[in-house]
């Protein structure tokens, strides 16, 4: 098969290309896909640069790639609920990386049908912001209907998926955003866009129930001053002095990692085909030109996903 590959790290140009090797082995748990689109998310170009590491140096050359959408050829011998034909998407455990790639392996129990209403694109696009979303809102937070929230970073791919999956929640949501995203993150359903460039969220009178932060920094730690008492600030981001900072601010802080969950990617699928979750594509490459597509994500200009289309 042919796949994107890592064979050290360093500059995308320098060590990412695509090669010729053997396909994964099927274990019996799993699904063999061959795959048409995949996603490129900051995981992937932090591994490149080796800022963030899920195999040891040892294992070069490594396959790129965590979640994506494709049509199964094979099942294990174990799996049920999945048959050979079927449209699926999903997100690869972290250490099974390779989506950017013809074909790929997953267990089973990370993939879901794929919704009915979109193309492989968009699919191929949804997996990680979507669980990171749901689990940060629903088992980090535990957030209820009618509770008040701040999405930092609203335009984002994640932050987006948030914004959605809070109004379907019953959530009352505020975002920010910049200038040029106001109106159509407001277009996803928050009631209240702040456009970060010229208001503060700070400046807002009553506290939220919980802040769900994709920004980090100062922004972050600003959020503290408008969270109310036993409030929650859920980050995707990590929290420097998480326990002294809740405690000082009798609030909880929930710094957290998504997990996959073919479960709970079926929910999500089910709220795209209701219309209440879509996926914003900024930019399609080929599989050759997975090193652009890479780059693209890594410039911080991309708005929405960045996809690898899958063409053999």
């Amino acid at each position: 098969m042919r796949a994107v590959v890592l064979n050290s790290h360093g500059q995308i140009d320098e060590v990412v290309g695509l090669a010729t090797v053997q396909e994964p082995p099927l274990r019996p748990s799993d699904l063999r896909v061959e795959m048409r689109a995949a996603s490129v998310n900051p995981i992937d170009w932090l591994i490149v640069a080796g800022a963030l590491r899920v195999l040891p140096d040892e294992a070069f050359p490594l396959l790129l790639g965590s979640d994506g959408a494709g049509v199964v050829t094979a099942v294990g011998t174990d799996v049920t609920g999945f048959s050979v034909g079927d449209q699926v998407f999903f997100r690869v455990a972290p250490d099974r990386t390779g989506t950017f790639a013809t074909v790929a392996v997953v267990d089973a129990a990370l993939a879901a049908p794929m919704p009915a209403s979109v193309s492989f694109v968009e699919a191929a696009g949804i997996p990680l912001v979507a669980l990171t979303a749901w689990q940060g809102l629903v088992e980090q937070a535990r957030v209820e209907a009618g509770q008040r929230l701040l999405v930092h970073g609203g335009a984002g791919a994640v932050g987006a998926a948030v914004v959605q999956i809070a109004r379907h929640l019953g959530l009352h949501v505020t975002a920010t955003a910049g200038t040029e995203d106001v109106e159509w993150v407001r277009g996803l359903g928050a009631e209240q866009v702040i456009d970060y460039r010229t208001q503060s969220f700070a400046n807002e009178a009553e506290p939220y129930d919980v802040v769900f932060d994709t920004v980090g920094g100062e922004t972050q730690d600003r959020s503290f001053s408008v969270l109310k008492r036993g409030g929650t600030l859920v980050s995707v981001l990590g929290v420097t002095d998480a326990d002294k900072k809740a405690e000082l601010h009798d609030v909880s802080v929930r710094p957290f990692f998504m997990r996959p969950d073919g479960a709970q990617l079926a929910r999500m699928a089910a709220l795209v085909d209701a219309g209440a979750l879509r996926s914003r594509t900024d930019s399609v490459f080929p599989l050759e030109a997975a090193p652009q597509a890479l780059s693209r994500s890594a410039s911080g200009r991309a708005k929405g996903k960045v996809i690898i289309s899958v063409d053999e």
